[in-house]
């Protein structure tokens, strides 16, 4: 089983919601990265997550949103983000509107995740976003401990990412 048919299978996918988002992007010229977990999936071991979080930049969200309509996906818009996503699949993706991010789409890669090739945050980036989201305490505290463990991963993966982090997180990473 490939790491595609894998993600589908999981997803309950009808369809490869995730290869179809890719061609709406490649279609409506989109400039983006993709951030979260699945992002962190390209620089470590895989850890499955039915979440995609992806940056898109903001003079290219309108296009995509409506091809994503035109696709016959739902979309949602909320304070921080948009939801957009296919009767097909299970997959949920969340476009982060969330200014800070749109640093991340220039500096961004081409990476391969599960058998798909797009563009990812720098590991930089991703370190920051991942910081970011831990110390929003608004977060509901299994998102934030998922975070958490993804930033364990990328540290541990490499070392010299844990100079990056703030000393508040650096001191609870100690008590563990």
């Amino acid at each position: 089983m490939t790491g595609k048919e894998f993600l589908n299978s999981l997803a309950n996918g009808k369809s490869d919601i995730l290869q179809e988002l890719l061609v709406i992007l490649s279609e409506t010229d989109a400039r983006y990265c993709v951030i979260g977990g699945l992002a962190v999936n390209a620089y470590v071991e895989p850890v499955v997550s039915l979440d995609v979080d992806i940056v898109i930049a903001v003079d290219d969200i309108e296009a995509v949103t409506a091809s994503a309509r035109k696709h016959e996906w739902k979309v949602e818009c909320f304070e921080h983000s948009i939801n957009i996503g296919s009767p097909d699949s299970d997959l949920r993706i969340q476009i982060q509107t969330d200014p800070r991010f749109q640093g991340f789409i220039a500096a961004a890669e081409t990476g391969n995740i599960l058998g798909y090739t797009m563009r990812v945050a720098a590991l930089g980036d991703l370190l920051q976003g991942k910081v970011w989201a831990w110390m929003d305490e608004t977060r509901r505290r299994s998102k934030r401990q998922k975070d958490l463990a993804d930033i364990l991963r990328l540290i541990e993966a490499f070392p010299e990412l844990e100079a990056k982090l703030p000393q508040s997180l650096k001191k609870q990473l100690l008590e563990e």
